[in-house]
């Protein structure tokens, strides 16, 4: 053929496709990440082990799969309600202003931003604890923070009828915030809040949007067992009127221009960053490992979520056109399950799996790039909205670690991101990142390879590494997030160590352009945590290549806690009664 299949199910999905890596290029792209983003720290050895080693030789798509045993079990949430102070704190510190994504050099520091509650907006559109925070608020900004990440629910704005939008608790929210002089990076959130790690709400999709889910079940994600997921619309439908006459797409366009207009006094000031949801979580990848109802536990491989009618409709006619219609008809049936482990499975086993297979390159090329051009939509109508408004736009990736030592990556095949042992898929993403001039944030930044289960072949640096690397290949900016919340100074110093890193050619070290800390919360201000949290904040701000020793940091660090600690027993006995 002329073209790779790449190519030709790039241009069936409607996305420009840069194929930087092939199939045939064995080893090569863990080498380049291995070579070209070197690390101050020494590389972790992974002593890993596969589970399972039992292979099946059928190829998809064959039979339904069996289920294996569920391995593992759910982390734990650690997301809980804001703790407060309730009464006044040291006087606010010089904080830097935002950082431009990208810039280069040694010395610069990293601004860290803290994300806020999950419920810090109530389903009453009104503040939640006010008080607390308030003077949570004035602690953070004392500390020395930079801003807050807060979500702003399409569940709850939008909620009773299309196209009327109550800001009332994010008005009084972003006041407070601009009062204490923090930054903003807002996250507009199209998904359920519920079902995934560390929610600790329920906020569902608007009433009406749910409603025309259940006249039409497949505007849901939906497995080969008919399983719907009601957290975000289903991608297939992006640019069908399937909502009272509107698109999905066209909602969430019209959402951003509501949010706009409304607080367009505060874009580029306090408001410094849009992060634009693209699927669960809010981040660009799809549905694969729900932990609602228990259907995933980690480190399960998760399962592709392409079969209701709107996906399974896309892929006929891609199959049709590349000449195997009978591709067409369903998506693969021996990929496993939720739990499975790869070589459970014949479709993600590592020796003639299917993933590696014609088909498995057809099939899993038309399912990435469904993802993309769903990024590469909603990032349009995202950048002419904000165009002119001083705020950055920034797209979040999930940091999918578990089986990244094993050949097929099938953890991040079903979630949508077409990385293999013999295949880079994390550049195509940066990629269309940089044609939106959008930033790439990150999680998992804090984990550390031998700090994970081993025979699940987990090895979060390396993926960490192989990011940082795309991003830079692709010029785009490179922020962060810590996938759990930690409190402490083993996950602080990989957060440092891991905020820069050596590109290929360069000299000097490239910073991230922001990190943003998960979350706000009672642990945060227990008095060891809190005493760790502000030393960190200090070190990221000074760089890895400080102008004031690490001890020097550590002592004013010492001091600040010293000087608030009665303050945050006092509010700590206020608020148990």
């Amino acid at each position: 053929m002329a073209f790779s299949i790449t190519h030709q199910i790039g241009a069936l999905a409607g996305t420009p496709v840069t194929s930087e890596m092939s199939n045939g290029a064995s080893g090569e792209a863990t080498a380049a990440v291995n070579a070209a983003v070197l690390r101050k720290s020494p590389a972790s050895t992974l002593r890993c082990r596969v589970q399972r080693t039992d292979g099946v030789d059928a190829l998809s798509p064959p039979l339904s799969p069996c289920r294996s045993p569920v391995l593992g079990g759910i982390r734990p949430d650690l997301s809980v309600a804001c703790q407060a102070f309730a009464t006044e704190v040291a006087a606010p510190t010089e904080v830097k202003e935002y950082k431009e994504g990208g810039e280069r050099g040694k010395g610069k520091g990293v601004p860290v931003y803290v994300m806020m509650p999950l419920d810090s907006v109530t389903m009453g559109n009104t503040v939640n604890r006010r008080k607390a925070m308030n003077a949570s608020l004035q602690a953070l900004k004392s500390a020395g923070v930079e801003g807050i990440m807060m979500d702003v629910w399409w569940g709850l704005v939008e909620r009773e009828s299309p196209g009327s939008y109550n800001w009332g608790g994010y008005t009084e929210l972003l006041e407070m915030a601009k009062k204490h002089g923090l930054k903003v990076q807002a996250v507009m959130s199209f998904h359920q809040c519920g079902g995934n790690v560390g929610d600790s709400v329920t906020i569902p999709l608007p009433k009406w949007v749910v409603e025309e889910i259940d006249k039409d079940p497949d505007l849901a994600y939906t497995d080969q067992w008919g399983r719907r997921n009601y957290e975000y619309i289903s991608l297939g439908c992006d640019n069908l009127p399937v909502l009272k006459g509107r698109t999905p797409v066209q909602c969430y366009a019209d959402f951003m221009r509501a949010f706009k207009e409304n607080f367009k006094h505060l874009l580029g000031d306090t408001i410094v960053e849009i992060q634009v949801g693209m699927g669960p979580a809010g981040e660009l990848r799809y549905p694969s490992y729900p932990e609602q109802n228990g259907t995933w536990k980690f480190p399960g491989i998760g399962a592709f979520q392409c079969f209701d009618k709107y996906m399974l409709s896309s892929l006929k006619a891609a199959a049709e056109a590349f000449g195997k219609p009978e591709w067409g008809v369903t998506g693969p049936t021996d990929a496993g399950s939720y739990n499975n482990w790869p070589e459970d499975t014949p479709f993600f086993r590592k020796d003639g799996g299917g993933w590696n297979s014609t088909y498995g390159e057809f099939f899993l090329s038309w399912y990435s790039q469904m993802l993309l051009a769903h990024g590469e939509r909603i990032l349009t109508a995202a950048t002419s909205t904000f165009e002119n408004t001083g705020v950055k736009i920034s797209v979040k990736i999930a940091g999918i670690h578990w089986h990244y030592g094993h050949r097929s990556h099938a953890p991040e095949l079903t979630a949508g991101y077409y990385n293999t042992r013999f295949r880079d898929g994390y550049l195509p993403i940066a990629q269309m990142l940089a044609r939106h001039g959008a930033i790439f944030n990150f999680t998992c930044i804090e984990m550390r390879d031998h700090e994970q289960p081993q025979d699940a072949l987990c090895a979060p640096e390396k993926l960490v590494r192989q990011v940082a690397l795309a991003t830079h290949k692709a010029q785009v900016p490179l922020a962060g997030e810590n996938a759990l919340p930690r409190y402490d100074e083993s996950a602080h110093g990989q957060i440092l160590q891991a905020s820069s890193f050596i590109g290929e050619g360069d000299s000097e070290e490239t910073e991230m352009c922001a990190f943003t800390y998960l979350r706000m919360n009672p642990h945060l201000f227990e008095a060891e945590n809190w005493r760790r949290f502000v030393a960190f904040v200090k070190k990221m701000k000074e760089g890895k290549n400080p102008d004031k020793c690490w001890e020097q940091l550590e002592r004013e660090a010492e001091h600040f806690v010293h000087v608030t600690q009665p303050l945050v027993q006092e509010a700590a006995v206020a608020l148990m009664h």
